[in-house]
């Protein structure tokens, strides 16, 4: 499993970060174009996308990693 993608506000636009790391990944002029990015990453490395408002708060997250408790049914 890689490292979760983080989609954050950044000078001018909105930046894909890798969590942990100190440089970005991308950066983009509209928020949409960052999370397309983000979401391939996250896709091709198992993780998860987490997808920060222009406060720097967390407003929504989806997983493509395997879920160790995935719902029944």
């Amino acid at each position: 499993m890689g490292k979760n993608q983080h989609v954050v506000p950044h000078a001018g636009g909105w930046a894909v970060r890798g969590a942990g790391n100190e440089r970005t990944t991308s950066v983009h002029s509209a928020q949409s174009e960052a999370i397309g990015a983000a979401r391939d990453i996250a896709r091709n490395q198992q993780s998860e996308l987490l997808i920060h408002g222009r406060n720097g708060q967390i407003r929504e997250r989806d997983s493509f990693g395997g879920d160790p408790f995935p719902p029944r049914g």
